[in-house]
């Protein structure tokens, strides 16, 4: 090896060490609530870990109102949408709300929040001074979440390589995996990965209404694409998805059905886990009153804080009065219903240390809206569950905590007192749902890495390795019909009925010969 080779060596040695470990990253929040949280801790960590981290996060939208905010260590760019599209967002998504929480859900409502989005993205975009500081900082990787489709159409006008999360369970966005519908449940199908014929047949339909969905809620971003890139170099945005050089996902083997994945997929769940801190003296002193007996969590997010449903927490209250446990409940005090005395044995705040409580010796069960962060945490401490979904993934999650025996599910409109009794006591009195969780537990903890460590890692590769191309199966860049063999099989099918209608032929041929000489030889 010459010296200038070698020191051309040394130098890309040098570089790749140097993008490990200082590399401007930018980090794109523009939901709010559990989302911004992911993002949040995602920052936190790369950030501790020696990169130049950049949280880019909207205001004005906030789904977690009495949010705790710590001091950053990271850069904070904030953005707030303009005034008159902030008023016209919450009066929809709280009307959306109100519908989902009354069970009268429709995707067409949904569809119109997403059209919220495309029009908040478009104000965005508008935004030059916002968009040309982002484009001066130069940054070298952009880290996204994938609920609103807005942060791709950012990184393309970026131009930067871009990292996907996945905050919750797979199906609510397609980037490519292979999906076997045979024991593959499309998303809200509410399948296990174990169906039987019908449960197959039903999983085939959903699949492919799944796609038609997704098709729908990205056309709500068509006037934002037309408004700001110019004709001829318009993205398409399954197009800019698929361009992701690397997907996290915030889940694990421990929740999740077992699947098949691609290279550039990594699982983080369990990326929210925090040093376990004792819990504050008055919570402490609350539990002990309550002996062996121990104590169960409620947190059910902060829908029911915001919207409130005086009956539902007549029940709920009305139920674990009837329970030997103390129950300790996060719910804002201040908007408690005057008229509804609260049970002596039931204690709430306005905030709780969540992990702490879940990693307490005392706790029997978890009351949980099954968000995906929340069910993460009660798999890290081995507690059993009682889910009571909301809307979004919530059904989903839930419905994955039953299938591996780790709790079991209520509906919100189902929930009376002596039935949420009954399954209460059900998970905290069998065993095996203990089991089940510890066992989760086992497999969430046993990873060679923790999730932080596969974050740090996964995106230094990234940044070294200049991409993801060779974690991307060359599929993506084939037509669909290519991909699933549509080509081949017609080439198949013409050649089949070629050969048949040509072995027709020359049948016939060989008939009209034959009669032709029966003929001659009977004159």
């Amino acid at each position: 090896m010459t010296v200038q080779n070698a020191l051309l060596l040394l130098c890309l040695l040098l570089r790749g060490a140097l993008l490990s470990e200082a590399a401007k990253i930018l980090t794109v929040s523009l939901v709010g609530g559990s989302h911004y949280l992911l993002m949040d801790q995602v920052s936190q960590i790369l950030q501790d870990h020696g990169h130049n981290v950049t949280l880019f996060q909207q205001e004005g939208l906030s789904l977690i109102p009495d949010l705790k905010e710590e001091k950053k260590t990271y850069q904070v760019i904030h953005w707030l949408p303009p005034e008159d599209y902030r008023k016209e967002f919450m009066k929809h998504f709280n009307s959306f709300v109100e519908e989902v929480l009354h069970g009268r859900e429709t995707f067409e409502k949904f569809l119109k929040l997403m059209e919220k989005f495309g029009i908040q993205c478009s104000h965005l975009l508008r935004r030059r001074d916002i968009m040309d500081s982002l484009k001066n900082e130069n940054f070298e990787l952009l880290i996204i979440e994938t609920f609103d489709y807005c942060p791709y159409l950012i990184a393309e006008k970026l131009g930067k390589p871009l990292v996907s999360f996945l905050p919750g369970t797979f199906g609510t966005v397609d980037f490519g995996l292979p999906s076997p519908v045979s024991y593959v449940p499309a998303f809200n199908s509410l399948l296990t990965d174990r169906m039987d014929f019908w449960g197959r047949m039903k999983n085939l339909l959903m699949f492919f209404d799944f796609f038609r969905k997704q098709w729908q809620i990205r056309s709500q971003y068509d006037n934002t694409i037309k408004e700001h890139f110019p004709e001829g170099s318009r993205p398409v945005l399954s197009h800019l998805v698929r361009k992701t050089e690397l997907w996290f996902v915030n889940s694990d083997f421990a929740f999740d059905f077992a699947r098949p994945l691609l290279p550039n997929t990594v699982y983080v769940g369990g990326l929210m886990a925090r040093p376990i801190k004792p819990v504050p003296q008055d919570l402490e002193t609350f539990i002990a009153k309550f002996g062996d007996f121990g104590f169960i969590l409620v947190a059910l997010g902060s829908m029911l804080n915001t919207y409130q449903f005086q009956e539902i927490l007549k029940e709920m209250n009305s139920a674990f009065a009837h329970l030997p446990q103390g129950v300790i409940w996060r719910y804002k005090c201040s908007q408690w219903p005057k008229d509804v005395q609260l049970a002596a044995n039931v204690k709430i705040a306005d905030w709780l240390p969540q992990s702490d409580l879940l990693a307490h010796p005392s706790i029997r069960l978890f009351v949980t809206h099954g968000g995906q962060n929340s069910i993460m945490e009660a798999i890290q401490h081995g507690v059993p569950m009682v889910g009571i979904p909301l809307f979004g993934d919530q059904p989903e999650n839930l419905l994955r905590v039953e299938a591996k025996n780790l709790g079991i599910t209520i509906q919100l409109k189902q929930l009376k007192a002596e039935t949420f009794v009954l399954k209460m006591k059900q998970v905290i009195e069998d065993k095996r749902y203990k089991s089940a969780a510890m066992a989760a537990s086992v497999i969430r903890r046993s990873h060679p890495v923790s999730p932080s460590q596969r974050l740090v890692g996964w995106i230094n590769h990234i940044l070294q390795t200049g991409g993801g191309a060779h974690l991307k199966p060359y599929a993506f860049q084939q037509p669909w019909y290519e991909q699933y063999l549509l080509d081949v099989f017609l080439f198949l099918l013409v050649a089949t009925l070629g050969s048949i209608w040509f072995c027709g032929r020359l049948l016939r041929m060989v008939a009209r010969c034959l009669c032709g000489s029966r003929k001659l030889k009977q004159t």
